[in-house]
């Protein structure tokens, strides 16, 4: 990941999570296949409000979709679903952890996902682990 003396942009972050989901073991990828990854600076008011988040630097990433279990072969046409990442939200989460920001970006693209389908913290761990070698 190269060094930044700015702040990454959106497009950077991006970048980091699009190599995210191209890293997901396979257990996982086959459930995202045609979701839409976003990248916006913050949470709306309103996204905030529904999930009672008082402060937006507390939100990371969001969901948004139907679950695959509630999903039917007989439903209308439907959004894609999606992934939003909240940019300066990671950026101070980077900041004040020093964690690496790829792998930051790919923590909050894999918690997202996972929890969407349901999976354990202990299960997005070892998707984590397996993502990263360990």
């Amino acid at each position: 990941m190269p060094a930044y003396t700015t702040p990454p942009g959106e497009d950077d972050i991006l970048r980091m999570a699009e190599a995210a989901l191209a890293a997901l073991p396979p257990k996982l990828a086959r459930h995202v296949s045609g979701v839409a990854i976003l990248v916006e600076d913050l949470a709306d008011e309103e996204t905030l409000a529904s999930l009672e988040i008082d402060n937006p630097w507390e939100l990371t990433g969001l969901y948004r979709g139907i679950p695959m279990t509630e999903r039917s072969i007989s439903d209308p046409v439907r959004f894609p679903d999606t992934i939003m990442l909240y940019r300066d939200a990671i950026l101070v989460e980077w900041i004040e952890t020093g964690e690496d920001l790829g792998r930051l970006v790919s923590s909050v693209l894999v918690h997202e996902i996972a929890h969407h389908f349901g999976f354990s913290d202990a299960e997005i761990e070892r998707i984590e682990a397996d993502m990263l070698g360990r």
